[in-house]
């Protein structure tokens, strides 16, 4: 088969590889019938993270099982599925509490690999979700979605605990970032203010119930939303970027007793811990738990009420993989969406 290969930043290549396997009886390997780039990769493509040796890459995707082990019971070959990025057992008291990708047992799906043709997938049952028929083909974006930035854009708004009528600050306008508009606009927030500076994401970010822009950043940005809520602050601030300005940012525009949830992968951010004390903000964030909210949003994508796949705005055969990295880090696309 053949897939992604990161060699050094900037250095994508499209090549031949080893064809997956089932090496334990939990395992299933999978057809890929769509992957994509997500934000996240950047950090590597750019180099920010250390690339040490040629690496597979890619952690979202969507297929129809191939091949499950002997101890699999629950995925059967023929299913379409739709996994997180970390494979769980879905048993453990983690899993239990709702911290799939804390799960005793995880593994890093894109450790080996998921913008390739086929995928193996650790701890098959409690990893993939079957949709309930074959997904109609408008529906295969937004399922993809669910795989890591709905399901991430979720968790953002869970863990700010969005109530129904909150003012929804939402910080970052990338894919996580809109479709954390879609979450807090699912939960009832009264008014979401989508920061961004992009003509295009803005739009999207309205279509998916965005009330307000603010296109200012830092503390211009933190003043506009001051401004907006009568110098008080935003009830909830979903933080979807991972540097140290966002996080400064989401804290600093959240009204005292507001919820912060945090899904940016950190990168160089320290916390005041007096500011954090004096605040009485909350915080909460993590990886999302994505396994956990799959069974609702893939019903919420299959009855048409929330369609994420619009983040994907340019499509490509997987093998111009690296057109879609470079696209991304120009900015000159939000999600780029990879087919087999």
């Amino acid at each position: 088969m053949h897939g992604a290969v990161l060699y050094a930043p900037g250095d994508v290549r499209f090549e031949e590889r080893t064809d997956p396997k089932i090496h334990n009886p939990t395992d299933a390997v999978i057809r890929t019938v769509a992957t994509c780039v997500c934000g996240s990769d950047l950090w590597d493509y750019r180099g920010i993270n250390p690339v040490e040796q040629p690496t597979p890459f890619g952690h979202e995707y969507v297929g129809i099982v191939e091949e499950v082990g002997d101890e699999v019971k629950t995925i059967q070959p023929g299913q379409f599925v739709i996994g997180s990025f970390f494979a769980s057992d879905n048993t453990c008291p983690n899993c239990q509490n709702g911290y799939q990708t804390n799960c005793l047992h995880r593994e890093f799906v894109g450790a080996e690999g998921c913008q390739a043709e086929r995928i193996r997938i650790p701890l098959a049952d409690g990893t993939l979700v079957s949709t309930p028929t074959q997904p109609a083909e408008e529906h295969i974006p937004s399922l993809l979605a669910c795989s890591d930035v709905m399901g991430t854009g979720w968790y953002a708004a869970l863990a700010a605990e969005v109530q129904p009528g909150d003012t929804v600050a939402v910080v970052g306008d990338g894919a996580v970032g809109l479709c954390a508009v879609i979450a807090a606009k699912e939960l009832g927030a009264g008014r979401i203010i989508a920061m961004s500076r992009h003509e295009s994401r803005q739009k999207l970010a309205r279509e998916f119930g965005a009330t307000d822009i603010v296109v200012e950043r830092g503390e211009e940005g933190v003043a506009r939303i001051k401004e907006m809520t009568g110098g008080i602050g935003a009830d909830r601030v979903l933080e979807c970027v991972g540097n140290e300005q966002s996080m400064q940012q989401a804290l600093n525009s959240t009204r005292p007793g507001g919820n912060v949830g945090f899904v940016g992968v950190p990168h160089g951010i320290a916390l005041d811990g007096t500011q954090l004390f004096y605040s009485h903000v909350g915080l909460r964030g993590g990886p999302a738990p994505v396994r956990q909210y799959l069974p609702d949003l893939i019903d919420r994508v299959m009855s048409g009420r929330i369609n994420p796949g619009k983040v994907f705005d340019l499509e490509l055969p997987l093998s111009q993989v690296a057109e879609g990295y470079k696209a991304m880090d120009e900015r000159r696309a939000i999600k780029a969406l990879l087919k087999p």
